[in-house]
């Protein structure tokens, strides 16, 4: 099943989808199904640091194997197995890194370029989790290149939402089906 989890930030989405991927991996007891978590964000302060601590720790002990993947998220396809369970954890960390470079410049065309990359991977790929925060709804109107970020990530949402079976809304640990309802039974 291909699976799309929204929701504000820091509200418990990766550690449901953590849930989720594995519980795919393991619903077909008669083949061992690899599991992967692939990771997006490149870490530039504390805060990140202590981010990716925490979710390391969250799954410490859960069976997943690490694919650090920060950009060009299609490369993924060629070093898992395919018919393994996926985390992608986030698309608005990937997008981060793929719109903006270290050395300042900034990429507004990445969106186009990501999205094609998770079509290809969505299309390869099914058992797959992805994370994204919900960060574009608000009223506020921040500075241009902000917008762009933030209208870029809702057209990557849209896209993943199109093209996964079930799109889910966390929201302080509630869970709402908004996609896939009559195909998804999970506690």
């Amino acid at each position: 099943m291909k699976v799309f989890i929204s929701g504000g930030c820091k509200n418990g989405k990766s550690f449901y989808a953590q849930r989720l991927a594995k519980d795919a991996a393991e619903r077909d007891l008669s083949v061992s199904h690899p599991l992967y978590y692939v990771a997006t964000m490149k870490s530039v302060d504390a805060e990140d640091d202590e981010r990716i601590a925490r979710h390391k720790q969250e799954r410490a002990g859960w069976g997943f194997t690490t694919v650090e993947q920060p950009e060009r998220i299609e490369e993924i396809l060629d070093s898992c197995d395919i018919c393994g369970s996926f985390l992608l954890d986030s698309l608005t960390a990937l997008l981060a890194e793929e719109m903006f470079s270290r050395d300042g410049r900034v990429d507004e065309n990445a969106a186009d370029r990501v999205s094609l990359g998770l079509a290809r991977v969505l299309n390869e790929i099914n058992n797959i989790v992805i994370v994204s925060d919900y960060i574009y709804s608000d009223a506020e109107i921040f500075d241009p290149l902000t917008e762009l970020y933030r209208k870029s990530l809702a057209k990557l949402d849209r896209t993943v939402a199109r093209l996964c079976d079930v799109v889910i809304e966390v929201a302080y640990a509630g869970v709402a089906v908004h996609k896939g309802e009559d195909i998804f039974n999970y506690e």
